[in-house]
């Protein structure tokens, strides 16, 4: 988690910098989501998400150097610099999307999982915001758990990652013993607005978001966990916490000694061979041709 927040803090430097440009969503206030889940899954095991997926992209076995290389758009990047910070993808990882599902589709595919009992698990990551609008003024009902309607569901403290950790590793029992899909509501929150430049402010107050990070910082209700049952030191966790923040700037570094890719690339990978025949409009360099 510590690694997440520091990666998403310097991205948000970076950002500044105009080092990385376009659309970035960071993740900091919902890392107990990410490494709770991943805790109680399988290296095997599959995920997909949408946009806010620089944590998932870690957890999921990306390199610090890989993903913040991808941020600023260099060829050494998760997505050779092509994807940017809403697609990033691992080999058990399959993005990171621009796109959120919207609610027929999502109807449609926990009524498909149910049918078939598919062992999946979806998960509803509830940080309270639609982009600048509060879930209570944008939905009836709230209860994101219930959504899925004969699915069962569980709402979980989304800012506690034992919370989560178990509350996975029970969804996963259950889906893997052949009883279908189930529903996860994690409530959780994102200290940053929707994606760095936005006015949240006209939207949430400051001391909302003071209160939260004050009392429900999932980094901070970890550490005391550990403090309390003498799993680590104050200065234990401090020499963990510096020896983070050097390994993110090492990354961050690299990213911006990276070349970013040419621009007579921009066509590939489009299609996992290469085209049989020339399809008309793949490469936009090339000269059109009448086909009469």
């Amino acid at each position: 988690m510590l690694t997440i927040r520091c990666l998403e803090l310097k991205a948000e430097k970076l950002y500044n910098q105009n080092i990385i440009t376009g659309a970035c969503h960071l993740y900091a206030g919902q890392e107990a989501c990410a490494v709770g889940i991943e805790a109680a899954i399988n290296t095997t095991d599959r995920l997909i998400t949408a946009y806010r997926s620089h944590g998932f992209t870690f957890t999921r076995g990306g390199s610090l150097r890989e993903i913040m290389a991808e941020l600023a758009g260099r060829r050494t990047g998760i997505s050779k610099g092509r994807g940017g910070s809403m697609h990033m993808f691992t080999k058990t990882f399959h993005g990171g999307h621009g796109i959120v599902g919207s609610q027929g589709q999502v109807a449609e595919t926990m009524n498909m999982a149910a049918i078939w009992k598919l062992p999946v698990i979806f998960v509803c990551e509830n940080n309270k915001y639609a982009k600048g609008t509060s879930v209570n003024r944008c939905t009836i009902n709230t209860n994101f758990y219930k959504r899925g309607d004969v699915i069962p569901g569980l709402r979980v403290d989304g800012m506690d990652i034992l919370c989560v950790r178990e509350a996975t590793r029970f969804a996963c029992d259950y889906c893997r013993s052949g009883k279908g899909p189930i529903i996860m509501e994690l409530q959780t929150y994102r200290f940053f607005g929707h994606l760095i430049g936005d006015t949240e402010n006209k939207y949430r107050s400051g001391d909302e978001v003071d209160e939260v990070r004050r009392k429900r910082d999932p980094i901070c209700v970890l550490e005391g966990h550990m403090v309390r049952n003498n799993m680590a030191t104050l200065e234990e966790l401090k020499e963990m916490n510096k020896k983070i923040v050097n390994d993110v700037e090492e990354a961050a570094q690299f990213a911006i000694q990276s070349t970013e890719p040419p621009v007579e690339e921009l066509c590939n990978y489009i299609y996992s061979n290469n085209p049989p025949l020339e399809v008309r409009g793949i490469n936009p360099w090339a000269k059109l041709k009448s086909c009469s």
